[in-house]
């Protein structure tokens, strides 16, 4: 599947459309349709049901060190700016960027790549903001277009190794940017703030600055007390959100992989720090596994742990759940989800003050007149176990899941082409989207076969009769099987249509979207017919 289609079909369905498109759109930014809004819906109740709601801890899950319990959060997006100095990004969450003088655009430096080569007694750089096979076409096309070459000269260009980071480049005036005709025009790279600032009060100096959140897991850390006193949770427990965070990206890119605003579902894991290890290791398990079971294909899907060079410097370990996705070359995966280690880092940065990592160990960071750089709230975070009566600052895993990524995942993964019969049986291309039923837009589609004889009087009632149960679909427009067909590429399991003969005996006709068999039952069944198949 080429991404072209699949961003196609996502605008002809009403899955996924460029914000303010009427306005030429705003680059980062997304708007769900009718059809997509279901389905990041449907994800989301996923998620949070099988995270949260339907988790029983009187039961102990296989592969769990003991039984643990399940709540859940919803902080607001705008907070207070010292929890932003205290867990570091303040300081540390940026990206390094560089600018093109010539063509006035700006790069993350990290994602532009390119290749050496020498032509003419000339050794240059030729960059790309794109990876994989693409690059190595275009680099030989800007190299041959700077040198001057024809397709027949091609040969003249000699080039030195693969596709190498621009990170790996010493000095920029031998370089040709990746939308630059000219050697020498990207800027040195420099620091980038990926946090959003806003105004928060009626003055609106420098003292009403405040950001929104990058990510959803500063609240659960700053309400874990709350969270402790008004529940009475014991640990083991987690601490479930599902919420929208911002990040001021220098290239958004890649459809909605890489937005300016994206959701997140983060789980923050409190446990003793003696456990934790084997905690690490449930969870990194357990997520690996929803996504097969709601239908990401194992040879697409794999769990690589960071290497040491990767960690962030309180992780005691980070793995990533990570999906091959089309717009990525061959062999290449993009995170989908982090299963991170934090150790107690980020309580006992809310409770002292910034940390960081001197001689092996977390220390509050201090200033130049040696006093913490940025005070912690000074609030006793600690957890009292009441049994032992041992108090200790628990340690956190999360698993922090992108909503919009998996929902894109799950779109890449669902897209098929092949060929069904049409109206006249004769085979087509048909374009499907083969969901899991769980996470379907529509789980059944309701048609009469003509709009006469009584059939929509039929049909409206089948509709009405499932409505209240599940999301359903009338249509009554067209020929049956155009309607089969559009219902196929959104997604829809299974479609009822009624006959000619349902005038007869009362049965209808159920067609399911990937087989596209079809058999008979009464129409009074249709109810209890699709929840068995939905597996609801």
């Amino acid at each position: 599947m080429e991404m072209e289609q699949l961003v196609a079909l996502c605008k002809r369905r009403g899955f996924l459309f460029q914000s303010s498109e009427v306005y030429g759109g705003l680059q980062g930014f997304w708007d769900y349709g009718p059809m997509g809004v279901e389905l990041k819906r449907n994800v989301r109740e996923a998620w949070w049901r099988d995270m949260v709601t339907s988790h029983n801890e009187l039961d102990v899950p296989p592969g769990a060190p003991s039984a643990f319990e399940m709540t859940g959060l919803d902080c607001a997006i705008i907070m207070h700016p010292q929890v932003w100095k205290c867990s570091g990004h303040y300081d540390l969450f940026h990206d390094y960027m560089v600018d093109c003088r010539e063509s006035k655009r700006r790069y993350r430096y990290d994602q532009v790549c390119g290749r050496w080569v020498t032509c003419k007694s000339h050794r240059i750089f030729v960059a790309s903001e794109v990876g994989g096979k693409e690059a190595e076409e275009l680099t030989q096309h800007k190299a041959m277009k700077f040198f001057d070459l024809r397709a027949k000269d091609a040969a003249a260009l000699d080039w030195d190794g693969p596709l190498v980071s621009l990170s790996t480049v010493r000095d920029f005036s031998q370089t040709l940017g990746p939308d630059a005709k000219t050697l020498g025009t990207l800027t040195e790279p420099r620091e980038f703030n990926l946090m959003f600032k806003t105004i928060a009060g009626a003055l609106g100096g420098e003292e009403d600055t405040v950001f929104l959140r990058p990510e959803t897991a500063q609240g659960i850390f700053v309400n874990f007390k709350n969270v402790c006193d008004s529940t009475r949770v014991k640990i083991p427990f987690g601490i479930a959100q599902i919420g929208k965070s911002f990040r001021n990206e220098i290239t958004p890119r890649n459809f909605t992989f890489r937005s300016r605003e994206f959701e997140q579902m983060e789980i923050e894991f409190f446990c003793r720090p003696e456990t934790s290890p084997q905690w690490y290791q449930y969870w990194r398990g357990r997520r690996y596994q929803w996504y097969l079971d709601l239908g990401l294909s194992r040879e697409r899907l794999r769990l690589r742990d960071h290497e040491k060079e990767e960690l962030s410097h309180y992780s005691c370990g980070t793995a990533d759940i990570e999906y091959a996705f089309p717009f990525l070359a061959s062999g290449e995966f993009g995170e989908l989800e982090g299963v991170a280690h934090r150790g107690d880092f980020d309580l006992r940065s809310h409770m002292e003050g910034k940390l960081v990592r001197q001689d092996g160990q977390l220390v509050v960071e201090l200033d130049g007149e040696g006093k913490p750089r940025y005070r912690g709230s000074g609030k006793d975070l600690s957890y009292l176990d009441e049994v032992t009566k041992e108090r200790f600052i628990p340690h956190v895993i999360e698993p922090s899941a992108g909503a919009d990524r998996a929902t894109l995942a799950f779109l890449c993964e669902a897209y098929c082409e092949d060929e069904a019969p049409d109206e006249h049986g004769k085979p087509t291309r048909r374009v499907v989207l083969k969901f899991h039923p769980r996470l379907a837009p529509i789980k059944a589609a309701v048609f009469p076969l003509v709009k006469k004889d009584g059939m929509p009087e039929v049909a409206r009632e089948i509709y009405a009769a499932l409505k209240p149960h599940l999301t359903v679909f009338y249509d009554e427009k067209s020929a049956v099987g155009r309607r089969y067909r559009r219902q196929d590429e959104i997604g829809t399991p299974f479609c009822i249509t009624v006959d000619g003969q349902t005038l007869q005996d009362g049965t209808v006709t159920v067609r399911d979207r990937d087989t596209l068999r079809q058999w008979r039952i009464p129409k009074g069944e249709c109810l209890a017919e699709l929840r068995s198949r939905l597996a609801m």
